[in-house]
């Protein structure tokens, strides 16, 4: 079995169906175990690897880089940019001067004269959407980053950051990052439609749905039902569909994630499924979804769980 790749919406950037996220990169995994976790996602085929500036107060970003030394040119890094990281009046947000400090900040966590994709990673209603795609194009005239990108962009708003781009020949938005899942497909309505018809990549965070759909050992843990998803955890009707999923991966013997994986990845439109395993068994495990096949007949079995 091998991984697959695919481009980057109508970019040229081939990108594997599983992206190692790393936001547990210095929350709950120390440097050793973040390199293993990137020489073993390597090995499998990936070669995305997600970070930001603010993941761990930029720590994401250091072991990451300190991770990808002698291969980097085998990796697609993608950071972003938004979140505070300091207490000035301008350590936070998308203006022109936040953008160009963090972009060099970013780069020496890195250890990379470049960034691969570079997410604008919230909405800033505060910032004119011309300043910051307009900063974006420098950093791509610049040889910084590769492609600009956009992360929880609702879908007219961006609809408007192409038709800027457009108007003002920026480097347009490659990709936007979105939630979806067998438990949360909104996205369906009008973010994906809107991602096909303008050629945007789409990179999925939460495609788990926080471990609803990792199966029951990870489930029932109380952090996944804890921190993820509030207090009260997962809901009975949440709690249900993962019963579904993990029967019916019972019959097929695949892994409930496996299968919450590979349907994910087989949707029009998406290019890469974000996962966060806290264990090198567990990524493994979901890297495995990038290079299986699952038949149509079953991929229709798991696409009926989340419209019961």
């Amino acid at each position: 079995m091998t991984m697959d790749y695919r481009r980057l919406g109508r970019s040229g950037l081939k990108v594997s169906e599983i992206c190692l996220g790393t936001m547990t990169f210095g929350n709950g995994a120390d440097q050793d175990e973040a390199s293993r976790m990137v020489g073993t996602a390597l090995d499998a085929g990936v070669n995305f690897f997600d970070t930001a500036n603010s993941y761990v107060g930029g720590v994401s970003e250091t072991m990451l880089g300190e991770a990808l030394k002698g291969r980097r040119q085998d990796a697609v890094v993608a950071s972003k940019v938004f979140n505070p990281m300091g207490g000035r009046p301008n350590d936070s947000g998308m203006s022109r001067l936040h953008i160009k400090q963090q972009v060099e900040d970013s780069l020496r966590r890195l250890q990379t004269d470049y960034i691969d994709v570079y997410y604008i990673h919230h909405v800033d209603v505060q910032t004119p959407l011309e300043e910051m795609l307009r900063a974006f194009d420098d950093l791509v005239r610049q040889g910084k980053i590769r492609y600009a990108a956009l992360s929880t962009y609702p879908a007219w708003q961006m609809t408007e950051a192409l038709w800027t781009a457009e108007r003002r020949g920026f480097a347009p938005p490659a990709c936007n990052q979105i939630a979806y899942s067998l438990a949360n497909r909104a996205a369906e309505q009008e973010m994906l439609p809107a991602c096909r018809q303008f050629g945007v990549g789409v990179a999925v965070f939460s495609p788990l749905a926080g471990g609803l759909l990792a199966g029951p050992a990870v489930r029932q843990r109380p952090v996944a039902g804890g921190l993820r998803w509030g207090a009260s955890g997962f809901s009975g009707q949440q709690v249900a569909l993962a019963e579904r999923l993990e029967a019916l991966a019972g019959e097929s013997g695949q892994p409930p994630a496996v299968l919450a994986l590979g349907w994910l990845v087989s949707r029009p439109g998406v290019s890469a499924a974000l996962i966060g395993p806290e264990t090198i068994a567990e990524l493994e495990a979901n890297a495995a979804a990038g290079a299986i096949e699952l038949e149509p007949e079953l991929l229709e079995r798991v696409d009926a769980l989340g419209r019961e």
